[in-house]
């Protein structure tokens, strides 16, 4: 077996011996680090979901059951700390939803990444920006300046839609060895990513690293 085959081996094993908690903390960050909105993970959601709930009817039962006091307070604060990660971990996707609605929803492929209640919000936020602005602005502005998404009828593009800047530079850890990786399109900047190493890369060159789980953004 090679050594590359040994890394993903270590590493999907490492994955596996990881708890819901650990991995939504994870989603956390990387959602926190990254400029843009990533794909949502159903799955681990959900799954996380269902150990609340299993965490609110043990508590309910000490509660019956008389269980010693310090017993109770550890797996309440194992309740709130989890809560607070799912809840901090959907507000961040919100708010990135609500500042990019209008490039978001230009998007089958940043569309893809959303929940099904995700994909509600951003379009129900589309269309109340788009209600909005045309009530109280465009409709008082003289022909051809009375697009939402450009500045005039003589832009080429969507000037006026903002979007994330991908050419941000972002904090990431390696999970394990990636080798050589280009930077850029031309092959002019080459790093050597090694495992368990900290690294300051623009987001967009690692992107597709982020998205493979392969770097986690810090």
């Amino acid at each position: 077996m090679s050594s590359w085959d040994d890394d993903e081996t270590a590493a999907s094993a490492a994955e596996a011996a990881t708890t819901d908690v650990e991995l939504l903390k994870r989603a956390w960050r990387n959602e926190k680090a990254a400029p843009e909105v990533l794909r949502f993970d159903s799955p681990l959601v959900s799954r996380v979901r269902e150990q609340i709930q299993l965490l609110e009817e043990t508590l309910d039962d000490f509660a019956d059951s008389g269980v010693d006091d310090l017993v109770v307070s550890l797996y309440q604060m194992d309740l709130d700390r989890t809560l607070f990660l799912l809840r901090s971990y959907l507000r961040l996707r919100l708010q990135k939803i609500e500042k990019y609605t209008m490039h978001i929803s230009r998007s089958d492929d940043l569309l893809s990444r959303l929940s099904p209640q995700e994909r509600r919000f951003a379009k129900s936020c589309a269309e109340i920006m788009e209600k909005h602005l045309e009530q109280s602005v465009l409709s008082k502005l003289p022909y051809g300046y009375d697009s939402v998404t450009r500045q005039s009828l003589s832009s080429t593009e969507d000037d006026m839609v903002p979007e994330p800047q991908l050419d941000t530079f972002v904090f990431c850890k390696t999970k394990s060895d990636v080798g050589a990786f280009q930077l850029d399109d031309i092959g002019e900047e080459v790093v050597d990513l090694v495992a368990d190493d900290l690294y300051v890369l623009r987001y967009k060159s690692i992107k597709g690293l982020v998205e493979g789980g392969r770097i986690d953004l810090i």
